[in-house]
């Protein structure tokens, strides 16, 4: 992604990128997701009002919300996009499914991983949580719903209706209450979704990108983008409750570039905060009324400060770990599991080693993201750019 620079006059203050504040938010949500599983070493880390892991990948999704569909509209060209999508996704993602499967002689995959074909199917095409299919991380569940919204978002930008953002976030926030009153399970599972849904991705992705047929293709790869998160999702409502929080994002950008209105966000913001409410699936503590409610509001006004603070000077040590976000939203677990089967719990631990092991947990991940996104990642992303604009 380019980043802009303001324009200000060099008597002034240093220039400060228009796109620093969507990597700081990056990088808090990254840190919130990490310190969400830190409790295996240091037990009262985990506060029970309030839930790190949503909190951090609610700030995520808002922020792709934001960006994305913007990105794509500033381009025009679905070929690009997809390309670059793929180059910046794929490379660290595909290597950590490596990684995770090459060492499951000595940390086992997670039960929820299936034991067939329909695993690899599965990954190929990030779509797990829809498909209600364990990924080898535990955190790779969130990348089904934004490769979702990917889909959502080319067939919406095909068919001329991606400008109708507010509209489409408060038909998922009220999807996401109805869903949530109605179903107790997603109706469809097996094996077969995975390998259908894999057919239909490879083969529509092939379409966008090569330009061959690709209005039908979209339109295919939006409808299965739609069906999913309600037939096979894990926990549907919640996929229904991110979809809306994603497009109300979108709609934040629309409305700060003088095509739309608040009315629509604030609609979406009250059925995102209702969705758990009657929800026959929600027996988990973080989806009790007051955490929920505290969790998202404290993702929202953390995008809306970010977001009133744009223009002046950011933290570089919170760009600097929006940069490596993505490597380290998908490192930090699995270095963790290593080290929790080396070491074993630590509740039991004087504080002080808690405190010392955990420090030096978040020291190896940090390290490691940086090193992943220095090799991989960078690497990946600019020959993705190259091969976009060939």
């Amino acid at each position: 992604m380019s980043t802009a620079i303001s324009a200000v006059s060099p008597q002034k203050a240093p220039r400060v990128s228009r796109l620093a504040w969507l990597d700081a938010l990056r990088g808090i949500g990254a840190i919130a997701v990490v310190a969400e599983h830190l409790p295996w070493v240091l037990p009262p880390l985990r506060p029970y009002w309030f839930s790190l892991g949503i909190y951090g990948v609610m700030v995520f999704f808002l922020v792709s919300g934001y960006i994305i569909p913007a990105s794509l509209e500033r381009r025009g060209d679905l070929r690009a996009f997809w390309i670059s999508r793929v180059f910046r996704l794929y490379p660290l993602y595909l290597g950590v499914c490596v990684l995770m499967v090459a060492l499951s002689w000595w940390v086992p995959l997670r039960e929820e991983v299936p034991r067939d074909g329909s695993a690899v199917a599965s990954h190929l095409t990030m779509l797990l949580d829809v498909l209600n299919t364990g990924g080898v991380a535990d955190t790779m569940w969130t990348l089904s719903y934004e490769m979702v919204f990917y889909l959502l978002v080319t067939a919406l930008f095909v068919l001329r209706l991606h400008k109708r953002s507010g509209p489409v976030a408060m038909l998922f926030g009220a999807a996401s209450v109805v869903a949530g009153a109605a179903l107790a399970a997603s109706p469809l599972a097996g094996g077969w979704l995975a390998y259908a849904s894999g057919a239909v991705f490879v083969t529509g992705l092939a379409c966008v990108i090569s330009g061959r047929f690709r209005t039908a293709a979209a339109c295919a790869l939006g409808v299965m983008a739609l069906a999913l998160p309600v037939v096979s999702g894990r926990i549907p409502w919640l996929g229904l409750t991110i979809l809306a929080v994603m497009f109300t994002g979108t709609a934040v950008h629309r409305w700060e570039r003088g095509a739309g209105t608040l009315w629509p966000v604030a609609a979406a913001a009250a059925l995102v905060v209702l969705a758990p409410v009657w929800a026959i699936q929600a027996g988990w503590w973080w989806v009790e009324p007051r955490v929920w409610i505290t969790t998202v509001g404290a993702a929202g006004l953390t995008f809306a400060g970010a977001m009133a603070w744009r223009d002046r000077p950011i933290p570089r040590v919170l760009t600097w770990l929006g940069l490596i976000s993505y490597s380290l939203y998908l490192v930090h677990h699995p270095l963790f599991t290593f080290v929790h089967e080396a070491i074993g719990g630590m509740g039991r631990s004087p504080l002080v080693v808690q405190i010392a092991v955990a420090v030096a947990a978040v020291a190896a991940s940090i390290l490691a993201s940086a090193l992943t996104y220095r090799f991989i990642e960078r690497p990946m992303q600019s020959l993705g750019r190259r091969l976009a604009r060939s």
